[in-house]
């Protein structure tokens, strides 16, 4: 079974390439077994709880990160440096459950990857 890599880099709600790439990630974890989601610049905003997406008629997509876990999605990463420099390093609760690397490790892990899908 292949490796899939989902890459998210764009912050939300300002185009619909985060909306979709979840779409994308839950469609394809019926297909593999074997997902791994990276967030890195600026998608580290995508997994920011408490947004209010309405105040600019946007969808409220966010949330629904917190169902990979129901899909068998455990190999989430945040870039620890994306978030140090957003000022996020201190944030704690993220909309699921996901484990802050190194940009080294994050390299390493996405190298193992056999497909890599950007939003």
């Amino acid at each position: 079974m292949r490796r899939l890599a989902f890459v998210f880099t764009s912050p939300p709600h300002t185009t619909s390439a985060g909306r979709e790439g979840l779409d994308a990630l839950l469609a394809a974890s019926a297909f593999s077994e074997d997902v791994r989601v990276f967030f890195v610049g600026d998608g580290v905003f995508q997994l920011l709880r408490d947004q209010k997406p309405a105040q600019i008629l946007a969808r409220d997509y966010v949330a629904t990160f917190g169902v990979m876990p129901l899909y068998d999605i455990e190999h989430v990463y945040l870039c620890g440096e994306s978030l140090h420099e957003r000022g996020l390093q201190d944030v704690t609760a993220w909309a699921t459950a996901c484990s802050v690397l190194p940009a080294a490790q994050m390299r390493a892990e996405l190298a193992q990857c056999d497909v890599v899908l950007t939003f």
